[in-house]
């Protein structure tokens, strides 16, 4: 096999992972699982940096951080614009959604990208997410949204770093 030929097949695989990926958030979103299911799609000692939460490392980490980060988001959507994918490295444009609509009909929404890196075997060494959260929090009080119950506050000084597991430059 040619290393064209191995790297179109990469690329289709880690596709077809975040195809996946992205179908389980929904069953999610749906209320039909839980937000800690998605650790399935992540290595044991996978990186995620959330823009609020920080970094996050090892899968057995993530499973919480999951279900306690998304607390009270129950009724947000996160639909995907659009994804890249180049080698093992995939690259998302998706929408916080809130419920309802704005005076013109459209959305409540601001806008999200997430860098992901696959690993492999149907799984995902590092994703981080990038998103303006003035922005969100405009949408948060344009649309007088209230939490669906109970939240949880991010850490006050959340580890920002962005360096993948292995060390390398993201």
């Amino acid at each position: 096999m040619s290393t064209t030929e191995r790297d179109t097949e990469l690329e289709n695989e880690a596709r077809a992972t975040y195809a996946r990926y992205v179908t389980a958030r929904s069953r999610v979103e749906a209320g039909e699982a839980s937000w800690a299911s998605l650790g399935d799609f992540f290595t044991d000692d996978a990186v995620f940096i959330d823009p609020a939460w920080g970094r996050t490392q090892g899968r057995d980490a993530l499973l919480p951080f999951f279900e306690e980060s998304m607390a009270g988001l129950d009724d947000w959507t996160f639909p995907e614009g659009w994804t890249m994918v180049e080698g093992s490295r995939i690259v998302s444009f998706w929408w916080n959604r809130l419920p309802g609509t704005r005076p013109d009909g459209s959305p409540v929404q601001a806008p999200g990208v997430s860098i992901l890196h696959y690993a492999g075997n149907g799984r995902f060494s590092y994703e981080l997410d990038v998103l303006n959260m003035a922005e969100v929090m405009e949408c948060i009080a344009d649309s007088g949204w209230a939490p669906s119950g109970p939240m949880n506050l991010p850490p006050e000084h959340p580890n920002r770093s962005p360096t993948p597991p292995d060390g390398s430059i993201p």
